[in-house]
């Protein structure tokens, strides 16, 4: 089962990312996130808010996103200048990996898909593809049917989907806007970053034991 929430224990054992969380804040909030795990990431993902972390103090608008790679310390926020949403991503990932970001899904009447051929309805302009690494998906607006290993998932605000390295997956239907934070965890293989197909990159070798 590729989607979990947030919580401990609630990732399949084989992943990278042990632990998430999303939190908003109202403007002069603060937030303490207690350590989860040996690396850490925080991603705006809107607004803007004074931090501390790694020893630093620092302002950080919407689609900043910082590493807390030291084996002690924490994510403090010391007060959200406006409203902000942040997620927060724990676990054990090594130093070479692929991306992390947000995304924006729409939904329109002309998708254009230039990934590997599919047999389901399409409405938005994602493209079936792989990676090179396990991939998450972190929804914090939004609702959706995500495909991933052949299988058919709704998600929606709280939902992680994780994909292992080497399986398809898609965003081919949203409900309504959709907004997440993707991460690409440590590269493997061939060790190439991005979206990868078939009818460019070659057969997709999938990591069976991470499903």
């Amino acid at each position: 089962m590729p989607v979990f929430r947030s919580g401990q224990g609630q990732a399949p054992d084989w992943c990278e990312m042990e632990y998430f969380d999303i939190v908003k804040l109202l403007p002069t909030d603060d937030h303490t996130f207690q350590r989860m795990g040996k690396k850490e990431k925080l991603v705006v993902a809107a607004g803007e808010c004074r931090l501390v972390f790694a020893g630093e103090k620092m302002r950080a608008r919407e689609g900043a996103m910082l590493d807390l790679n030291v084996p002690v310390g924490q994510f403090v926020i010391e007060e959200a200048l406006t409203h902000v949403t942040l997620i927060r991503m724990a676990g054990r990932w090594s130093e070479e990996i692929g991306g992390c970001g947000t995304f924006l899904a729409t939904p329109t009447a002309s998708p254009k898909d230039v990934g590997d051929p599919i047999r389901y309805p399409k409405q938005t302009h994602f493209d079936n593809h792989y990676h090179d690494c396990d991939e998450y998906w972190i929804v914090y607006e939004g609702r959706g049917i995500a495909i991933s290993e052949g299988f058919e998932y709704e998600i929606g605000p709280g939902d992680c989907l994780v994909t292992g390295m080497g399986y398809h997956h898609d965003l081919p239907q949203v409900f309504e806007p959709l907004r997440a934070v993707y991460f690409e965890t440590t590269l493997e293989g061939m060790k190439r970053r991005g979206h990868l197909w078939e009818h460019t990159h070659g057969k997709a070798r999938p990591d069976l034991n991470r499903i």
